[in-house]
């Protein structure tokens, strides 16, 4: 890999194992244009924020499921559980009353909707509502309820959930959760794992930063092989797991992963929505989404954050405002890309450049 992409031995001797650093991989090519206002919704409604985004199994419509034209859907009417065909054409849409802040959005090869409730963005001074929230819905393609997982008003460790962020059902049927939004010292952090009818099988994973730990694993993906690449955000890292829960790589040159998806080719595309002012901790790399392969590592391509006023002429520092670009991801059969926007509450879409 270029200089960007250098990397540097440190032996952490309290964790017994090596950690590779990775200087900040700010720069690489942008073949995409960005698309916006491509996706249409009814008369009346405006978009609110959104981080779940996924393609139907037809390889070309998007599944997206949004916060009811705020960041909060307790109290509204409306489906947050929505679908558009390639052109934008809103096709369905489903869910109303049931979701409090829809998180992750899962479609497996069947084509039913996986849906996490985080619960995490309830407004500062409304009620906590014990009756929804914290937990994953199965929805039939036509929004009918198939399955939930999880207490409703939520359940810490042992039981569940509190605040799961993403839901990915493998091959076999086995169904992986993503557990913990909030990054406090009593924050759950980990993953869960079920079998196909919804059996609780094990656990991996607690807060952290050392090996077997966690802080915010707020993304899941899987490649060709199986192995399940977790978006560790606090961590600043993509850690990839065995179908046993073994470490199997740690990949930091993703920057801090918000969302993950892998393609049928294994291409893997990474949002980046907290570097910079959102991670003061993490302010030399640039937000955005990086596509690179999940067989290698490599990075290919960057798309950066629009919301970038200044940077330095090394490349070694930016300075951002405003909020972040895409926290979800996902890419279509065509490779188009599409980021769900939280801050900025959007559905972009990212087409190659002719």
């Amino acid at each position: 890999m270029k200089a960007q992409s250098t990397i540097a031995l440190l032996l952490a001797s309290s964790l017994h194992a090596q950690q590779i650093l990775f200087q900040p991989t700010n720069k690489a090519p942008n073949p995409y244009r960005t698309v916006e206002g491509w996706a249409k919704l009814p008369e009346g409604r405006t978009w609110g924020s959104l981080s779940a985004v996924e393609i139907d199994p037809d390889g070309v419509s998007i599944w997206v499921a949004e916060r009811c034209g705020t960041n909060w859907c307790g109290g509204s009417n409306l489906p947050p559980i929505m679908k558009f065909d390639s052109t934008g054409k809103l096709l369905k849409a489903f869910g109303e009353g049931m979701i409090l802040s829809p998180h992750g959005i899962f479609v497996d090869r069947q084509g039913n909707v996986w849906v996490t409730d985080c619960a995490c963005t309830r407004p500062r001074g409304e009620a906590v509502d014990t009756t929804k929230g914290h937990q994953v819905f199965k929805f039939s393609p036509d929004g009918k309820l198939l399955m939930t997982l999880g207490k409703a008003g939520g359940a810490r460790e042992p039981g569940y959930f509190w605040q799961p962020n993403d839901v990915l059902v493998a091959k076999n049927g086995d169904i992986f959760v993503a557990e913990g939004h909030s990054s406090g010292a009593d924050a759950n952090a980990r993953i869960l794992k079920f079998d196909k009818n919804g059996k609780f099988l094990k656990a991996w994973g607690h807060k952290g930063s050392g090996a077997g730990e966690l802080d915010q694993p707020h993304a899941l993906a899987m490649d060709s092989k199986g192995r399940l690449f977790v978006g560790d955000r606090g961590n600043n890292r993509i850690l990839i797991l065995d179908k046993n829960f073994k470490i199997v790589g740690t990949w930091y040159q993703f920057s801090r992963p918000s969302g993950i998806y892998i393609d049928k080719k294994d291409n893997i595309y990474v949002t980046d929505s907290e570097s910079g002012s959102v991670a003061p901790g993490h302010k030399d790399w640039y937000r955005g989404i990086r596509v690179g392969s999940a067989k290698t590592g490599r990075l290919v391509a960057f798309i950066p954050d629009p919301r970038v006023d200044s940077i330095g002429p090394a490349g070694d520092t930016v300075r951002v405002t405003g909020t972040s670009a895409a926290e979800g991801v996902a890419a279509d059969a065509r490779r188009n890309i599409y980021g769900a926007e939280v801050g900025p509450r959007a559905l972009k879409r990212y087409v190659r450049k002719p």
